[in-house]
């Protein structure tokens, strides 16, 4: 039952409550229950919504009032005060007032975060027709409204009785986003995929309802359309923001998105910014082991041949898409079953990846392809997936080898002694596939071979920074793992280079080489006169 309505206030009540309501708004941190109880004894929330609503003449009033009213609703007091208010939520989300949607936007989340009761939470919703009044701002408001709806529908997203107001049983209810999305403007398609993102973050059984209610492809429809650039990569950028979470992959593999992002790779009049989301897209979608047992196996082959041909354009002058296409290699390599296939596939895309590591001649693509070369050979799976299957391992040696031989280099050892010389960030890549590279007995004997690499890696003072320190000490480890594992360390020819790995391993990552100099009394004569 809706309170009953307040009396109106005379000019000196309302300048007294606008200052009360001023100050209270202005406390720079949140309100006790207590402090709210207090305001409220002296100032009845029926008062300050009768204020709020009034077409007064007092400037900055509804500005005030409700920057007031925010700060009483964000207590669990104010926030329990809710759904005896739902008639004023419900004005507050149809009302012209920028201030007053705003404060009705907040004030859903109040109730859904604090009031205490979900299922009453829930019940004002639903009796006061909320969910599609929400929806109306997502779509029509501006900027900051759209932003806080948003928030709003994903939190009653979170509650289970809230799930069925977005997704009611039988696929009936009020409001069906894909028919929102076809009444709607480019700019409010692109805020309801926001919320499908959002969503489907939200728990496998929102992403399956998703899934069910086809809503996966307003993405498709919006990505066949590239006839506006900036449309086409903010849907992608949607895209990205959805394909980061683990389910995703389960899903979206089912669906014709991974061909539509080929479509937009191979397409030469789309713009390069938009290709370059697109490739980073794809990898995210193989990223997992799971991605491999859902997608046809010739789509999968286009994508590799979509990468091939970015990576194989000489002198390109766009780095971000070459160095986008090295980052979804990296991407697809990070489990064994995508580095087996890149390195067996007959595009034989990883030869880019070790190409471009062990060329100096642009540093964003050499640091782009040493993090996809570490993750092809590891350094993202576990110790015991490090290495690959026989014809994998095979390949990786011929590849790294023949790109050496190819090179003035000659050796891959010379090539990880470069690596290692250069600047802070293409040496902390360095140490990163060293650490994995090591894994196999072929490349730890290339390292041994060069005292160089042993002295710069076992070097205490070589990183001045945290993340360095650390890179340079795990590589130290893992070469010192390899030996062990290896029986090598006896070896009477590497005992020099496994006594400094030692040491280095003793010393953990962070202490200096120097020892600590003992302060020693100093005995000065008396001068005699």
């Amino acid at each position: 039952m809706e309170p009953a309505a307040t009396p109106a206030m005379d000019p000196g009540e309302m300048q007294s409550m606008l200052l009360a309501a001023a100050e209270f708004a202005s406390y720079p941190g949140a309100h006790g229950d207590d402090a709210v109880r207090q305001f409220l004894e002296q100032f009845p929330l029926p008062k300050l919504l009768g204020a709020l609503q009034s077409e007064g003449d007092v400037p900055g009033m509804d500005e005030t009032v409700a920057a007031c009213l925010d700060k009483v609703f964000s207590s669990r007091y104010g926030a329990s005060l809710l759904p005896s208010y739902g008639a004023f939520i419900q004005a507050g989300l149809l009302a012209n007032s920028k201030n007053l949607r705003q404060l009705a936007c907040k004030a859903v989340i109040h109730l859904l975060e604090k009031a205490g009761d979900s299922a009453v939470a829930v019940d004002t919703f639903v009796q006061h027709n909320l969910y599609p009044l929400l929806i109306n701002c997502l779509t029509e408001g501006d900027e900051e409204i759209s932003a806080i709806s948003l928030d709003g529908i994903k939190r009653l997203a979170e509650i289970p009785k809230g799930f069925e107001i977005i997704f009611p049983p039988n696929g009936q209810g009020s409001v069906q986003l894909d028919k929102v999305a076809a009444q709607s403007s480019s700019m409010a398609r692109i805020r309801i995929l926001s919320l499908i993102a959002k969503l489907f973050a939200v728990s496998t059984n929102i992403a399956t309802a998703i899934f069910d209610s086809n809503l996966l492809s307003l993405f498709e429809d919006e990505i066949k359309d590239r006839r506006d650039m900036l449309k086409t990569l903010s849907s992608l950028e949607v895209l990205y923001e959805l394909v980061e979470h683990p389910h995703s992959n389960i899903f979206l593999l089912k669906t014709n998105l991974l061909q539509l992002i080929v479509d937009v790779i191979n397409d030469s009049s789309t713009d390069s910014i938009v290709r370059s989301r697109a490739t980073l897209i794809s990898g995210r979608l193989l990223s997992s082991a799971d991605a491999f047992t859902a997608i046809d196996q010739n789509c999968v082959t286009s994508l590799l041949l979509a990468i091939d041909k970015i990576l194989q354009m000489e002198d390109s002058q766009n780095t971000d898409e070459t160095e986008s296409a090295l980052e979804a290699l990296g991407l697809i390599g990070t489990t064994s079953v995508g580095a087996c296939l890149l390195l067996t596939d007959p595009s034989n895309a990883a030869r880019h990846v070790v190409d471009a590591s062990f060329d100096r001649q642009g540093r964003g693509k050499q640091l782009a392809a040493l993090h996809a070369f570490g993750s092809i050979c590891g350094a993202d799976r576990q110790e015991d997936q490090i290495k690959l299957d026989n014809q994998a391992e095979e390949c990786l040696k011929h590849l790294v080898y023949a790109t050496a031989r190819n090179s003035p280099k000659l050796t891959p050892s010379a090539h990880l002694l470069a690596m290692l010389q250069q600047d802070p960030d293409i040496r902390i890549a360095g140490y990163r596939v060293i650490s994995v590279l090591v894994a196999r007995e072929w490349c730890l004997m290339e390292v041994c071979s060069k005292s160089e690499i042993i002295n710069l890696v076992t070097d205490p003072k070589m990183e001045m920074t945290k993340l360095g320190m650390e890179a340079r000490y795990d590589c130290c480890v893992a070469i010192s793992k390899a030996l062990s594992s290896l029986h090598l360390l006896h070896e009477p020819r590497l005992s020099e280079l496994i006594a400094k790995l030692n040491e280095a391993v003793k010393r953990g990552p962070y202490l200096s080489e120097r020892k600590r100099v003992e302060p020693q009394p100093v005995v000065v004569p008396a001068e005699r006169f």
